[in-house]
């Protein structure tokens, strides 16, 4: 199997394909989208951790295993010849194996805001379920520049009252949910972010708008916009929804036979539990279609030692 994405998900899906005796090669850019992050929450017994830590740990039990390969590299094709994928690397490697597994992850678009990059992971964040808690109570802004998100807005006052909504510009909020934060005494701040104050590390002071006034926040939330890292799941010809993830089942099975997808490249759903727990549904389904395929092929298979 190769697996196109060296983090959590692919990682976990590496060991348990392994553990039933299966060859692995992971290819990775090390590109993983909470690499800003100096801790993160919400796992159990990691809760609090460094996610570098977490994700080198993980990589080295893996690595333990004899025949699982791990390849620093950007995968930019892939196809599909006779039966047997092909994975290109942008090094010119070629990698052949009888599944893909496409666990890469995804890129956030960072909001063209001065400090707002800097601040991603650290004090500005997407979920208040991974950095809720650590805010609660106290100076919070959500930047609400799409007027349908505003039921985020909910999940935020839940964890602080003291909070700001920031539109970036023209408020394009419904009037029924204005009123509803009106009511609340949410105030709707329509002037445009000049940038967003910080110390090091990524840990904010303030917001600061191009009318002039300025606004002292311990954390902000904000839903941004994401891609995949890659196209190549197009060009092998794997169906992308609506919302640009890849499309799986509830087995993590594409619309292309011996090709799946888990982790952040297939749900909105981003948290560590659900992509290890898909990565390891991945790879028992992964699992089970080869096993079955060898057991009825006519010359015997060793799956330790197989090429492919």
């Amino acid at each position: 199997m190769i697996v196109v994405g060296g983090s959590y998900a692919g990682l976990f899906a590496a060991m348990a394909h392994r553990r039933s005796l299966m060859k692995v090669l992971i290819i990775d850019s090390g590109k993983r989208c909470n690499k800003p992050t100096l801790h993160f929450h919400n796992l159990i017994t990691h809760d609090g951790s460094a996610p570098g830590d977490v994700a080198a740990s993980a990589k080295e039990q893996v690595l333990k295993y004899r025949t699982v390969e791990f390849l620093d590299g950007k995968v930019v094709s892939a196809l599909k010849k006779n039966e047997i994928f092909e994975a290109g690397t942008e090094a010119k490697e070629v990698f052949a194996g009888r599944q893909l597994l496409f666990a890469a992850g995804l890129k956030d678009k960072m909001l063209p805001i001065p400090g707002f990059a800097e601040c991603w992971g650290n004090s500005v964040h997407h979920c208040p379920f991974c950095h809720g808690y650590e805010v609660h109570g106290k100076a919070l802004g959500v930047i609400l520049t799409n007027g349908k998100e505003a039921p985020f807005v909910l999940m935020i006052y839940n964890l602080s009252k003291n909070l700001k909504i920031f539109t970036n510009g023209p408020s394009t909020i419904p009037q029924e949910w204005k009123e509803k934060f009106e009511k609340k005494r949410i105030p709707i701040l329509e002037s445009e972010i000049q940038e967003i104050e910080h110390y090091e590390k990524g840990q904010m002071k303030s917001v600061i708008l191009k009318d002039g006034s300025k606004h002292i926040l311990e954390g902000l939330f904000a839903r941004t916009s994401v891609e995949q890292h890659f196209n190549v799941t197009k060009e092998i010809g794997s169906t992308i929804n609506e919302m640009g993830f890849i499309q799986v089942d509830d087995f993590q099975i594409t619309n292309i036979p011996g090709v799946y997808a888990t982790g952040d490249c297939t749900t909105m759903y981003r948290a560590l539990p659900v992509a290890i727990a898909a990565g390891t549904k991945a790879a028992a389904m992964l699992v089970k279609e080869l096993v079955e395929e060898n057991f009825y092929m006519e010359k015997e298979f060793s799956p330790i030692y197989e090429d492919l």
